[in-house]
């Protein structure tokens, strides 16, 4: 049978150097061998043999790294079964001329194995038993590009409907955190880790119940429609929160993705989040206890098993609960999650079903203050200081269901389909307070809410692989559907007054629900997807062409039922990027790729309230540069990106603007030494509203975007103390406006996280205990502002702390 030729990923994965971070458990203990490694069960498929040492040294614990041109063409026959190291070693190596040597520092390397001397008299004839080799080109669903040197980035992630690459052959800026970076940062919410990076800013105080985001300059998230992909897909994922505890990984794609990932559900065009949940690998028993804020405490379990003939099937689940005060004042929050990931993986069929349900209840929730038009911004107040009352509150419950599939009809045949549901119910009692004067004071009406959101998404499509002369294709053809429906009904209580420095307490109000819970909008999106992605000249230079064709139909409904509208149309959203190796450690790339999201609905404000506008059609060109070091990759890239948008004038909402984000953004992760690694970067954005219906807003900056954005993580093993890591981040914003006339200004800020981690032994058992202090310094400050204008307080000084035990 010929053999399939070596993808990109594959390449990638044999040049992994998997090193003393992923290969010793414990910081500063003797290095695992393969005399002392532990037995150990496999189910390693048949395939390239550089994947397959990669995921055996990742199975067995040893350190090991070699190059790559010594596995090219090779390929492991399936491992499955519990072995000894050497053993499986043996097994993966046989009849490949190479075998395994150690390093004086007990790591491993690859070596050609010594030619047997020849026997005196005539060679005999050797019989050889037959073997049959089936191997498949494709990454299956739960293969993900390995960690890169220090494990907190890794080496590729999901490329939407392309799906996983690696980094280095990817023509747009993409970075994939992984679990082993969301639990040392101890991330509660995707929030939490994506806030590391320096494209994104988190548009949502500490305390608050639903997340979104600026990612280069443009809102993600900011709505009752969330837009965070979930395994590559949107509408799965929970709508306002995403819990950390069921992440592999966190993919950030900057830039517009509507070609790579379908239309975005809530107009987000500066990039997209996507979550990578976990799968079954090795098994694994762990229990975790935390602690955060005043006395928010909880316990967590993560349980992952594979089982069947072959260990085909896999099961991981992941439950927890938190319940306590917070750090900020009069807060409290109760918290539960069950996430189950089950899998099989086949010779021909690979699939997976992902089922979520996640719960939230929280007192006294933070929110985001409106600061009326001609105020001058005030000064910060402290962190902790809560404007909601104690007798406010917000309940909600999440539920998500994925179903995927992939079958190998061929072997450069790839047939794919999943389907995705989640339902969002959210009952509450708060509002949005507004800052009426220099002094502080506040007022705001509570209203009882409650929001039903439905979301479902549908797709099926072909991945073939093509040669025409020395040119390699691959093909994907994808066809996909998503809708969602928001009901939601209110009802008003009375008005309060408070103020943002010194808080007055006021009688309780018992609000009743809403008589009715109408809808309010529904938005269906369809398309058709084609894309190539062409590799020449021994994959030195690589281009990816694409088209979407993509059908919105939008009904929107007002307040009160009034302002109905509703429209359906279509647009042509294109794709084209190219990558040049010049050197196999250097990425030149550039891309031009557009973004398609669904028109604003004027705010109940405006005379035209629920009026619906055409889809906007963003456009992005981008160019950069990626340089793998060998243990850290540093990459720039200089972007600009145009969008249409929409603003409030003399009472009426209008699309009758543009926005221009032109950027440069430079990122760096991986170890320097042995003892130390870092992610992160900085990021210059200039975003200029262009095209305005005001004098008095052409050519200002758009509102919430600074003009610097920057964070760095960083982790220092001590030597002297082993198994003891200190932790850093540092996160610092330049100033930005509240308001598109810029009279409101926010002054930048600076906040550093510190903490440690130590990795030992607990009655024989692995255990990482870990602490953070974050916002050290305690400062006060304003850490930005929403798309709405809305003002975002800095979160308060905190510590945060956990103990991980694994059985």
């Amino acid at each position: 049978m010929p053999q399939p030729r070596p993808t990109r990923l594959h390449h990638a994965i044999r040049s992994a150097c998997l090193g003393l971070a992923l290969a010793a458990p414990l910081a500063g203990a003797a290095p695992v061998t393969l005399d002392t490694a532990p037995l150990q069960s496999y189910k390693l498929p048949a395939g390239p043999l550089g994947r397959a040492l990669s995921g055996f040294a990742v199975d067995a614990g040893i350190a090991l790294s070699f190059d790559p041109a010594l596995t090219e063409g090779l390929m492991a026959a399936p491992l499955a079964g519990s072995y000894p190291a050497r053993e499986a070693a043996a097994r993966l190596l046989a009849g490949s001329g190479l075998e395994l040597a150690a390093r004086a520092d007990g790591s491993y390397t690859l070596k050609k194995s010594p030619a047997p001397a020849p026997a005196p008299g005539p060679a005999p004839t050797a019989i050889l038993p037959g073997v049959t080799v089936t191997a498949s080109a494709e990454t299956s669903p739960g293969e993900l590009p390995d960690a890169y040197a220090g494990g907190q980035v890794a080496r590729g992630g999901r490329l939407g409907m392309l799906g996983n690459i690696d980094a280095m052959d990817t023509p747009f800026n993409l970075t994939s955190y992984t679990a082993q970076a969301i639990e040392n940062q101890q991330a509660a919410t995707i929030a939490d880790v994506v806030a590391r990076d320096p494209s994104v800013r988190s548009t949502a105080p500490s305390g608050d119940v639903a997340d979104s985001f600026f990612i280069r300059g443009f809102a993600i998230g900011d709505n009752n429609i969330g837009e965070i992909a979930f395994d590559g897909l949107y509408g799965v994922a929970p709508n306002y929160r995403l819990l950390a505890d069921y992440a592999e990984r966190v993919d950030v794609l900057k830039g517009p993705a509507a070609m790579v990932y379908g239309m975005s559900p809530n107009s987000g065009v500066g990039g997209s989040i996507n979550v990578v949940p976990k799968r079954a690998g090795a098994d694994l028993t762990r229990v975790q206890a935390d602690y955060a804020g005043s006395s928010q405490a909880g316990a967590r379990v993560d349980l992952a098993r594979r089982f069947g003939p072959e260990r085909a099937f896999g099961a991981r689940f992941n439950g927890g609960r938190r319940s306590g005060d917070t750090a900020i004042d009069m807060q409290s929050r109760t918290s539960s999650l069950g996430a189950l990931a089950l899998d099989y993986q086949g010779q021909r069929l690979r699939a997976t079903l992902d089922l979520i349900d996640q719960r939230e209840d929280v007192d006294a929730p933070s929110r985001r203050p409106w600061l009326s038009a001609g105020l001058a911004v005030p000064r910060a107040p402290d962190g902790r200081t809560n404007l909601t009352q104690r007798w406010e509150w917000y309940d909600s419950r999440e539920r998500s269901a994925l179903l995927r599939a992939d079958v190998q009809a061929h072997e450069r045949l790839t047939l794919f389909a999943s389907a995705g549901t989640a339902r969002s119910d959210v009952d509450r009692l708060f509002n949005t307070p507004s800052i009426v004067n220099a002094a502080g004071d506040t007022t705001v009406l509570p209203t009882r809410a409650v929001f039903d959101v439905e979301r479902s998404a549908l797709g099926a499509g072909l991945r073939a692989r093509l040669s025409s002369g020395a040119v390699r294709h691959q093909l994907t053809l994808e066809w996909s559907q998503y809708q969602d429906r928001l009901a939601m009904g209110t009802r008003a209580g009375r008005a309060y007054t408070s103020n943002m420095y010194a808080p007055v307490a006021q009688p309780a109000q018992d609000v009743a629900a809403p008589a009715a819970v109408a809808p309010r909008s529904t938005t269906r999106l369809g398309g058709v997807a084609l894309a190539d992605m062409l590799s020449m000249f021994d994959e030195r230079l690589q281009v990816m062409l694409g088209l979407r064709r993509q059908t919105i139909r939008a009904d929107t409904v007002g307040a009160a039922g009034i302002g109905a509208a509703r429209y359906q149309q279509s647009a042509v959203t294109p794709m084209a990027g190219v990558v040049l190796k010049p050197w196999r450690q250097v990425s030149l790339y550039a891309n031009h790729i557009g973004g398609l999201s669904k028109g604003d609905s004027a705010p109940d404000s405006a005379v035209n309230a629920g009026e619906a506008f055409a889809p906007y059609k963003a456009k992005q060109n981008e160019i950069g540069a990626k340089l793998d070091h060998g243990s850290l990759v540093t990459t720039v890239s200089l972007f600009q990106i145009t969008r249409p948008s929409g603003q409030l004038t003399a009472n009426r909402y209008a699309a009758d603007a543009e926005q221009r984000n032109r950027g440069i953004e430079v990122n760096a992760y991986g170890k320097l030494g042995e003892a130390v690694r870092l992610y992160g970067g900085a990021s210059w954005t200039d975003a200029e509203l262009v095209k305005t219906n005001s004098a008095a807003t052409l050519g200002n900056t758009a509102v919430g975007v600074p003009t610097l954005h920057a964070t760095m993580s960083a982790e220092w093993d001590l030597a002297q103390l082993p198994g003891l890591t200190l932790t850093g981040a540092l996160q610092h914003s330049g100033a930005q406006y509240a308001n598109q006339a810029n009279t409101q200004r926010l002054d930048s800020w600076t906040s550093v996280d510190l903490g440690a981690r130590y990795r030992g032994t607990a009655l024989g058992k692995p255990l990482v205990l870990r602490a953070g202090l974050r916002n050290a310094a305690g400062k006060h400050y304003w850490a930005g502002a929403s798309t709405w204008g809305t003002l975002i307080a800095g979160a308060p000084r905190s510590v945060v702390l956990s103990a991980a035990l694994d059985f």
